[in-house]
């Protein structure tokens, strides 16, 4: 993701989060982190064949930690292996991080969301009551430990 991406991916993130989407100063901030030899996020995004936005994800290290911080496909590409193959690039980001484990948050009525990490091994650790505001919506914790074993998009279609 770069700074031009901003723009679309804030209508998508509107689109499908409208009660708790990210602001523009969210993203710019998120960005400012992931570049250069310091960096610890990666961001990036997912176009059609007509170069429209469809999709896009980030992730965020810490230490030996990751924390996917966003994922998110346009309706009209679910079901086509695009969150899977987000999800795949943020575990190899994860990887080569060095990260041990990978965390992330996920609505618990997002059943879709949670089947999906589930198939990479992602396990239910907790909750955290109240997290996605204005709507006092519960957070399902998850967590993968080895990301580097995860089973991924393409180690699955291999095996």
């Amino acid at each position: 993701m770069r700074w031009w991406d901003i723009g679309p991916v804030l209508e998508l993130e509107h689109e499908l989060f409208p009660d708790d989407a990210w602001s523009a100063g969210m993203f710019w901030s998120e960005l400012a982190h992931a570049r250069g030899p310091q960096a610890t996020r990666r961001y990036i995004v997912a176009e059609d064949g007509t170069g429209r936005l469809v999709g896009y994800a980030g992730l965020a290290a810490a230490g030996d930690l990751a924390d996917v911080q966003t994922i998110a496909a346009a309706r009209d590409q679910w079901g086509t292996g695009l969150g899977a193959r987000l999800l795949t690039d943020l575990l190899r980001a994860a990887t080569a991080f060095e990260c041990a484990e990978v965390l992330l948050e996920v609505r618990v009525d997002n059943t879709r969301a949670q089947k999906l990490y589930e198939r990479f091994g992602f396990e239910p650790i907790g909750f955290r009551r109240g997290y996605y505001q204005p709507g006092n919506v519960d957070a399902l914790v998850m967590r993968l430990t080895d990301p580097a074993q995860a089973r991924t998009e393409s180690s699955e279609s291999n095996g």
